[in-house]
Formats: structure tokens, sequence, C-alpha cells
């Protein structure tokens, strides 16, 4: 089966042409009107345009990734703070007080005092008592006034 990034099967691939079932198997044109020189001429022919085609086909694949991706990330968000800005943390993640259904999902404010080089942030409250451990942008939200 031709993959739908190449249009192409493997066996073409390595192998420079189509595979044939045996003559036994079902007989067609291309084995009964065979002529083993012209054979040997074409499979040459594919074999020197092999290369070529391989190229071909890997910035295909390249662009088909690439549109893949571009489609997957359409809708990503990055998540980028700046030192001093206001942010709200997740309450499911900090497991400060058990919020049930309705409480409230969201706690702060808290001021960015340090980035890390992994995507965490060091936080303070408005009070300049600082939060112990870092934390992931993923549990982050910019505070708005």
């Amino acid at each position: 089966m031709p993959k739908d990034s190449t249009n192409e099967t493997p066996f073409s691939m390595v192998y420079g042409t189509e595979a044939v079932i045996p003559n036994e198997v079902l007989p067609n044109d291309r084995i009964t009107e065979f002529d083993e020189q012209q054979n040997d001429d074409t499979l040459r022919e594919n074999l020197d345009a092999m290369e070529e085609r391989r190229k071909i086909e890997h910035i295909q694949q390249a662009e088909k990734k690439q549109q893949i991706a571009n489609h997957n990330n359409k809708k990503v968000k990055p998540l980028d703070f700046q030192l001093n800005d206001l942010v709200l943390r997740s309450n499911k993640a900090s497991w400060q007080q058990d919020v049930g259904k309705l409480g409230p999902r969201w706690e702060g404010p808290y001021k960015v005092v340090e980035i890390t080089e992994y995507g965490s942030y060091h936080l303070e409250t408005p009070d300049r008592i600082p939060i112990q451990c870092p934390w992931h942008a993923f549990h982050l939200k910019k505070y708005h006034m």
C-alpha cells in the first residue's frame, strides 16, 4: 500500500520498482509480454533516478510533518510571564484547601520574582512573603486588574 506522505510503496522506495505477483497466482500483461533486455534497461533507469526520488520524498515528508505540526499548534497559547507580573495560581495544583465543587479554582494574586530556565517561576505574596517552591507556567495564569 502506498504511504500517504510519500505516495510510494515501501518496496518501491527500497528497490526502485513495484513488486509483481508471481505468474502462477495472477497472469497479467506485464508478465506475459516480458522482455528481459527492456526490463534490465528500465531497472537501471529506475535505480539511477532512485536517489533523486528519495530526496523528493524526504522533502515532501518534512513538509507534511510541518503542516501537521502547524495544525496541532494552532491553538497553543504560549505561557510567558515577566518579572513583577501578577499571576493566579491553580488551587487544584497547590492543594491548599479542599475547595469542593463550587469553590474558587484560582488563588492569588502572586507576584513573579524569579524565572528559572525550565519554565517555572518563583512567586511571592503581595505582603512580600516568598512561596517556597517554584511553580510551572501550566499552573499559573495572568492576573488582570
